[in-house]
């Protein structure tokens, strides 16, 4: 049986300030450094507005032993409001970040490395390769990358904008879908197509319908992944989760439907807000290459969320949209005992279309102590953080 309670005295201290705003984006990427000391930051003049082709975030860096002074370290005309540009530091690497961008016609990703010991932010070099990333393996070695010129056409506020869908009169492409990229030489190849998802047992939605991929992730050794296959025929778009293995072998359809926010829970766990026949809308732990599915959290957890899982495993963080009142929650779930804690509850400015909402999108530093949040409740799109030491050191 779960638990229901008030966190306490849980503060969100304003990491960035006005009067440009500043934002991370999505909750699945390692937004500290290994030390924890420094952060990643997009700084932009405006957010009223879906960003344009011309439109430029500066890439910063937040020092926490400075004062959270902020130095600018690049900038990107490849970004959206929810997940940024895939800004984040390179895994096995002490001082690379490695973000989307856009050079004439074409979105890169771009791994730059960060001058230790010389000054915050001063570059030592910049390395540009062949296409933007979505995610990059925990090893290192390599990222998965998705058209994000279709993701723009087709899931307003996830893709970028300036470039053309090169495919966009095909409803399900052969040569497009999810490719896999070596971060050391650029090579890159298709490994699952939209054409063969779209012919894998189709439903009669899926007539005339165009298809997309999105949300792709590894799991923690970096040899399956996650993504969804999605599709619209002007109703409304419906949803597929599989898993795979790296080289588009061994694809598993998970048996959930309407899948939403996940996270790798271990390597052979997944952790999502999904509908299933036993288990309604909720959280659940699903076994990859398996028909098992459980409830985590079912009694207490009612909407949707973006979770991830505690450093040392104890916790689930997760917020949900905002609520009739106008606010965004911010919880912990202890994933042995049930107990739910409520961190804050932040009012959150109304977004005149959806693609400019604010989510927290809530991010755990490497020694899970603190919480990094995006949130417009102080009436500009700024990051906070919200140290929850008191809890995870004592549990």
């Amino acid at each position: 049986m779960s638990e229901f309670t008030q966190g306490g005295p849980f503060e969100a201290v304003p990491l960035t300030k006005g009067p440009f705003h500043h934002f991370f984006g999505y909750y699945d990427k390692h937004q500290w450094d290994a030390s924890d000391r420094r952060l990643l930051t997009l700084q932009v003049p405006f957010a009223d507005r879906s960003p344009g082709p011309e439109d430029v975030a500066k890439i910063g860096v937040i020092d926490t032993h400075r004062e959270n002074r902020l130095e600018i370290v690049g900038e990107t005309r490849s970004w959206c409001w929810q997940q940024a540009c895939m800004l984040q530091w390179l895994p096995q690497a002490d001082d690379d970040i490695i973000y989307n961008d856009r050079i004439g016609d074409r979105f890169v990703s771009v791994i730059q490395a960060l001058n230790v010991g010389v000054g915050l932010g001063q570059k030592t070099d910049r390395r540009i390769l062949p296409r933007p990333i979505y995610t990059v393996s925990p090893d290192g070695r390599t990222a998965l990358s998705l058209n994000f010129s279709r993701l723009a056409r087709t899931r307003p506020g996830y893709g970028y904008a300036g470039l053309p869908d090169f495919r966009e009169r095909d409803p399900h492409p052969a040569d497009d879908g999810v490719f896999i990229m070596d971060l050391q030489t650029g090579d890159h190849d298709l490994v699952v197509s939209i054409d063969a998802l779209a012919r894998l047992d189709p439903v009669p939605s899926m007539e005339g319908a165009t298809h997309w991929v999105n949300h792709l992730l590894f799991n923690p050794t970096s040899k399956r992944f996650i993504f969804l296959h999605r599709w619209n025929s002007g109703k409304g778009f419906e949803t597929r989760m599989y898993t795979c293995g790296v080289n588009g072998d061994g694809l598993h359809r998970v048996p959930i439907d309407r899948a939403s926010h996940f996270v790798w829970y271990d390597d052979d766990h997944i952790l999502v807000w999904a509908r299933s026949a036993d288990h309604g809308d909720a959280y659940h732990l699903c076994t990859d290459r398996s028909d098992k599915t459980e409830a985590i959290g079912k009694d207490v957890f009612t909407r949707d969320g973006h979770c991830t899982r505690s450093p040392d495993g104890a916790w689930m963080l997760t917020d949900e949209y905002t609520g009739q009142d106008g606010k965004r929650p911010l919880m912990l779930y202890h994933l042995e005992s049930g107990r739910r804690i409520d961190l804050l509850r932040l009012a959150s400015l109304p977004a005149p279309v959806t693609e400019l909402r604010c989510d927290l999108h809530p991010r755990w530093n490497r020694s899970g102590t603190q919480i990094c949040i995006d949130s417009t409740h102080e009436g500009t799109r700024q990051m906070y953080l919200v140290d929850v030491s008191s809890l995870t050191r004592s549990a």
